[in-house]
């Protein structure tokens, strides 16, 4: 199953779990009062209870995060005509010549 689905799964179903008992044993207590007062404990109990899950969407996110960053480097690669992707944050350019000319200022033409 997929991390995130279990992380939002676990946080709903802590929420029921604080709010439920909240409901049934104070009857004279404004609803909104107690929806949100589950809304505030079960937002801490998951703080410390649901770190693991909360680690491997994090996680999962990182890799996605790579992935999506080397299919558009190698993407930039292909429509730009090189054989190779450049590294990221490279700071030469396209066409594979250093510039010398300095940060801010127009190369010379030749």
């Amino acid at each position: 199953m997929n991390p995130t689905l279990k992380y939002a799964i676990a946080r709903v179903g802590l929420f029921i779990a604080v709010a439920l008992p909240l409901v049934v044993l104070a009857p004279k207590v404004n609803i909104l009062l107690k929806l949100m007062i589950a809304v505030i404990v079960s937002a801490i109990l998951a703080w410390f209870f649901l770190r693991g899950l909360r680690d491997e969407v994090a996680q999962g996110m990182m890799v996605n995060r790579e992935r999506r960053l080397a299919e558009k480097e190698k993407l930039r690669a292909a429509l730009a005509g090189d054989d190779e992707p450049a590294e990221p944050g490279s700071a030469e350019p396209a066409n594979g010549e250093p510039s010398d000319a300095e940060p801010g200022k127009a190369a010379p033409n030749t």
